[in-house]
């Protein structure tokens, strides 16, 4: 078998060929590979935010129910006015004992109006009357839970207590 000689202008012609077609293909705009599609959210997703959502709401309610019940000092409280102690007398009525100045208001407070029940000249508060400054109670209340406790167990209390 004989190979035939090739003419060197197809050669030449080939390779120009090759060499333009290269060329030509990196000359071209890429177009950019699409990113890949974001996961799509699953029902455990949706139920995790949903919980999660509830639990903060949740939350913000409590400490806004905490901070009406148990009444937390408001900013911005002024120092010529003093709220000494309050009682309630009805679902949404208290007695408010307020100083202002040297003087002692006696007001009752509704969820509509706020009366002037009283007025009394300021005194100084004796120590046994005070507020406790420990729970809602304080020593006297948690002492006659104490004993209450004793009396519906059945147990004696010890001699000396």
């Amino acid at each position: 078998m004989k190979l035939s000689r090739v003419p060197t202008a197809a050669v030449a012609f080939l390779t120009a060929l090759a060499v333009m077609a290269t060329c030509a293909h990196a000359a071209l705009p890429t177009v950019p590979a699409p990113e890949p599609a974001a996961p799509a959210v699953g029902a455990g997703g949706l139920m995790q935010a949903g919980l999660g959502m509830a639990l903060v709401l949740g939350l913000i309610f409590l400490c806004a129910w905490l901070a009406r019940r148990f009444g937390l000092p408001r900013l911005g409280s002024s120092p010529l006015l003093k709220v000494l102690g309050s009682a309630m007398v009805g679902q949404r009525e208290r007695v408010v004992v307020v100083e202002v100045g040297q003087t002692w208001l006696v007001l009752g407070v509704t969820a509509s109006q706020v009366n002037a029940l009283h007025t009394l000249p300021a005194q100084t508060v004796p120590e046994a009357s005070a507020p406790p400054s420990h729970g809602i109670g304080g020593a006297r209340t948690a002492e006659l839970f104490a004993q209450k406790l004793r009396e519906s167990l059945g147990i004696q209390p010890k001699p000396g207590a």
